[in-house]
């Protein structure tokens, strides 16, 4: 993404935390050490993710710790509102995300645990498998530098193309692809545009989560990525409170045998988990 564009997202981002500070900064503040409150503010997006958190409020809610749930309908606010203080946690990526948009913003946000994996899959309402694919068929991808470069390593791993010799594969993007036997037309698409974009694409490649909310049917995915992949989603925080006792116990009340089990009898290998 050229500079430019990247400076205007930023601060159209920046402008939504700061609707979400006005309505609830208060009480994601309120989760400090020093407050004597047990009460927390943690960060997810739409999907399953909701439904898991509920296991956990309660959980944690019987343990004396108040979880508050602030839903973002992307990736990059949500880390905007933990560094800024407006939250005090939150479950939506995982590290290779979290250290770029580290490196990109300046920021030294890390994770104090994993989560559960959200395997990207290859959806199409054209073709039932990817020999199936035509020459020249559009293939859209999420278009934030880690996810895109997740999807690239998804398409190559199926031999649907090849990045160029001493690419980064974290930091791949569809300019990196040194062999495209089949002159697949790579687009770039926001998340959440992606299970939209089906009618118009011969494939995309959709995140779990916003599969789940635009509830695309997994019978139309043709590729999955497998649970060898290293992108493990995971809890969040400023690094200067990787200690917090409240956070610390979060983790604790997610990372139960549970949510383990509620994970696999609910989510249906939308997500798996990571702990």
């Amino acid at each position: 993404m050229k500079l430019k564009k990247l400076f205007i997202a930023l601060c159209a981002a920046a402008a939504v935390v700061g609707a979400v500070a006005g309505c609830g900064g208060d009480t994601a503040k309120s989760g400090s050490a020093d407050s004597g409150k047990k009460e927390i503010t943690v960060g997810i997006n739409p999907g399953y993710s909701e439904k898991i958190l509920e296991v956990v409020q309660k959980n944690a809610e019987k343990n004396g710790l108040k979880v508050n749930v602030q839903v973002f309908s992307d990736y990059v606010t949500p880390d905007l509102a933990l560094a800024s203080g407006d939250i005090d946690l939150n479950v939506i990526q995982h590290k290779p995300f979290l250290d770029a948009f580290n490196e990109k913003n300046g920021t030294n946000l890390i994770s104090i645990g994993n989560t559960y994996l959200a395997p990207l899959r290859l959806y199409s309402y054209k073709v039932k498998s990817v020999d199936e694919l035509q020459d020249g068929a559009t293939i859209a991808i999420p278009n934030d530098p880690t996810n895109g470069a997740r999807a690239l390593l998804l398409l190559e791993k199926q031999g649907l193309i090849k990045l160029k010799n001493g690419v980064d594969p974290l930091k791949a993007v569809p300019q990196d692809i040194g062999e495209n036997p089949k002159n697949f037309n790579i687009i770039e698409l926001e998340a959440p545009q992606l299970p939209r974009s089906l009618d118009d694409t011969d494939a995309s490649i959709v995140n779990a989560g916003f599969a789940s909310d635009a509830g695309l049917s997994q019978d139309y995915a043709i590729v999955v990525e497998d649970d060898t992949s290293p992108y493990v989603n995971i809890v969040a925080a400023r690094a200067e409170d990787k200690d917090n006792p409240l956070y610390q116990q979060f983790v604790k009340e997610f990372q139960t045998d549970e949510v383990r089990q509620f994970i696999i009898d609910t989510c249906n290998g939308a997500l798996v988990p990571g702990f």
